[in-house]
C-alpha cells in the first residue's frame, strides 16, 4: 500500500481548462493506493453540499473543455468533513487512466446533486441488513456503516466483501478495523457489525463467490442465522452486473421484494458504475 499524504492545497497545480459552470471544484487531500487495480481518494467538501449514505455522485477531473464524467458512490458517511472514494484503476479507462494519477491539491470536479438507491430510507425496518459488496461495490457500504441512522434501523448489519485476491480486502479490513474505535459510532458497531470478507482467486480462509455461498447456505451457517427470511432480513447490493443479476435473483428466491426512495422495500440494487 502507498500512501500519498495530504499536501499543502495552497499550492495546487494551475488548471489547463476553466472550471464548468454549475459543478463543485474541490481539492485532493490525500490519496490511498492498495493494489495497481485499487486505490482511494479524499477530497474537500464543499460547504453547501449535502447527501444520504450511501448515494453516488458524478466526478470528473477539468483535463478537457468538455469533462468526462463518471458515477462514483461517496465512501464517506453523511456527517464527514470531506468526501471519500474508492475506485478502480482501468489502464484505458477515459476516466480513471487520468484519476489514478492524482496527487494532493489537485483538483476534482463534482456535480451538485447526489442521488442512488442504497439508502435506509429504501428499506423497510427489519432485524437484520445484508450489504452484499464485491470489489469497489464496498463503496457505499462504507459509508452506510459508519452512520449512526444504520444503526438504528437495524438491529444487525452484515456485510461480505468478495474479491478476487486477497489484497483486494483491504479496504475493507482497515474501514472495519479502524470503525471500532471511531468516537461517533464505535459503540454502536459492537456486537451489530459482522463483516465477512471472502476471496474468489487467491488462497483465503473464505473462498467462493458470494452466490455460491448464498446457494449453499454456507454464509448463514457460518454466521450462525437462518437464511434470507423477508421477516427479519433486508439487502443492498453493489458490486459488478453480472453479480448484481446473480444476488438479486437469489434475494427475490427469498421472498424478498425490491425497493426504492420512493417506494421502500426488502432489497435495493445501485445499477451505478466506474470507468
Amino acid at each position: 500500500m502507498n500512501t500519498v499524504a495530504p499536501g499543502n492545497l495552497e499550492n495546487a497545480k494551475p488548471l489547463e481548462f476553466p472550471i464548468p459552470s454549475g459543478v463543485f471544484a474541490e481539492k485532493v487531500v490525500s490519496v490511498e493506493h492498495y493494489t495497481d487495480r485499487l486505490f482511494s481518494f479524499r477530497i474537500t467538501r464543499p460547504q453547501s453540499f449535502r447527501f444520504r449514505s450511501g448515494e453516488f455522485v458524478m466526478i470528473g477531473l477539468p483535463n478537457a473543455e468538455k469533462p468526462i464524467y463518471r458515477a462514483y458512490s461517496i465512501a464517506s458517511p453523511a456527517w464527514d468533513d470531506e468526501i471519500e472514494f474508492y475506485s478502480i484503476k482501468v489502464p484505458d479507462g477515459p476516466l480513471t487512466q487520468h484519476l489514478q494519477k492524482i496527487q494532493p491539491g489537485d483538483t476534482i470536479l463534482m456535480r451538485q446533486k447526489p442521488t442512488g438507491t442504497l439508502i435506509v430510507d429504501a428499506l423497510t425496518p427489519a432485524k437484520r441488513v445484508y450489504m452484499f459488496a464485491t470489489g469497489t461495490g464496498i463503496a457505499p457500504f462504507a459509508s452506510l456503516i459508519r452512520d449512526p441512522e444504520t444503526y438504528e434501523k437495524f438491529d444487525e448489519i452484515i456485510l461480505t466483501n468478495t474479491c478476487r485476491d486477497v489484497a483486494d480486502l483491504q479496504y475493507g479490513d482497515n474501514l472495519v478495523r479502524d470503525i471500532v474505535s471511531d468516537p461517533l459510532i464505535g459503540e454502536l458497531t459492537e456486537g451489530r457489525l459482522r463483516y465477512v470478507a471472502a476471496t474468489t482467486r487467491e488462497d483465503y480462509p473464505l473462498m467462493g463467490r458470494i452466490t455460491t455461498r448464498v446457494e449453499d447456505g454456507s454464509l448463514f451457517a457460518g454466521l450462525g442465522v437462518e437464511p434470507l427470511n423477508r421477516e427479519t432480513d433486508r439487502a443492498m447490493i453493489c458490486g459488478s452486473m453480472d453479480m448484481l443479476r446473480d444476488v438479486k435473483a437469489l434475494v427475490e428466491k427469498a421472498g424478498l421484494e425490491e425497493g426504492s426512495v420512493s417506494t421502500p422495500g426488502d432489497f435495493v440494487v445501485e445499477r451505478a458504475f466506474v470507468g
